[in-house]
């Protein structure tokens, strides 16, 4: 899948909606494993901070399919105009890709759409320091 069918498909996932106080839907990811397969997933916003992002539920969908390598991953919004936006991803979302498998360094972001860095140009001294003296 290259970076623009990636986003189309993250975008095809975005559906906005109010549940009580919160917004949920407005945020979509998708992403491709190692193996070639693909995995969605949408924000939950809630006022006290137990929501999470995009990009861990399409995590936790690939997790679900017994899969923990990715290749490539975007999120996507739209606003009230129907422009679309690439997200790049927060500082939890990075940690969480690296914490999930050390190759997930090399996860290519893709944060546009001509615009993509791997993992680890993102999350810079991500590495385990050496001891001191």
């Amino acid at each position: 899948m290259n970076d623009d069918e990636l986003i189309a498909s993250a975008a095809g996932y975005l559906n906005p909606r109010q549940v009580a106080d919160r917004l949920i839907g407005d945020v979509a990811s998708t992403l491709v494993t190692d193996r070639g397969n693909a995995y969605h997933g949408v924000c939950i916003d809630t006022p006290c901070g137990t929501g999470f992002c995009a990009e861990h539920s399409a995590i936790a969908a690939m997790v679900t399919g017994g899969e923990e390598r990715i290749a490539a991953i975007v999120a996507v919004w739209r606003d009230d105009d129907g422009a679309l936006y690439v997200l790049p991803p927060c500082g939890r979302c990075r940690e969480f890709v690296r914490q999930l498998h050390p190759g997930n360094l090399d996860t290519r972001v893709v944060l546009g759409r001509d615009r993509a860095a791997p993992l680890r140009e993102l999350l810079p001294a991500h590495e385990w320091p050496a001891p001191l003296g």
